[in-house]
């Protein structure tokens, strides 16, 4: 991958993860229940998405309108990576150091937010207890389950970014 890929996938890289830390920070300070949200996770998602597809074709733009399937994926897998490892990182540090109690407040949150939703289900009563119990138990915001979700988000995106690559990459005939 050329110097000028890489810098400039590293600079979407930062933007990326500067704008997911905002938007954490903000969520965090004007209205924790987003976080409990599912269409918030998703708009997450759509959002690192573009912007690694946008990394992918402004590598392409850089080298006149060709890029191969690995600098594609470079681009993309670059950008997305740096931007979640940021995003993950201040996700820890205001959820263990800053404030520990908001983890608190954000899984009984979630744990109220997914009962309802299993109730709306009809799911029995022994099966919503069960899951209350379990997400009891689970520290989200612990380094081990930090840990695990970005290696889960990161095999994701890059499953996506295989795609992306495979249908932006262009060679010369």
């Amino acid at each position: 991958m050329e110097n000028s890929i890489k810098s400039s996938a590293t600079n979407l890289g930062l933007y990326l993860g500067g704008a997911l830390a905002a938007i954490t920070v903000i969520g965090y300070a004007v209205y924790l229940e987003l976080f409990t949200k599912w269409w918030f996770g998703i708009l997450m998602m759509i959002g690192i998405i573009i912007v690694g597809v946008y990394s992918i074709a402004k590598s392409k733009g850089i080298q006149n309108g060709l890029i191969s399937f690995k600098d594609a994926f470079g681009s993309y897998f670059l950008t997305v990576v740096i931007g979640i490892l940021i995003s993950t990182l201040v996700t820890y540090i205001l959820f263990n150091i800053v404030d520990p109690e908001a983890a608190e407040t954000l899984k009984q949150k979630t744990i109220e937010a997914t009962v309802t939703m299993m109730e709306g289900f009809g799911s029995p009563a022994e099966v919503v207890a069960q899951t209350v119990d379990q997400m009891e138990k689970t520290d989200n915001y612990s380094p081990g389950n930090i840990a695990k979700g970005l290696a889960i988000q990161i095999a994701i995106f890059s499953v996506i970014g295989l795609i992306a690559s495979l249908v932006m990459k262009k060679t010369e005939e």
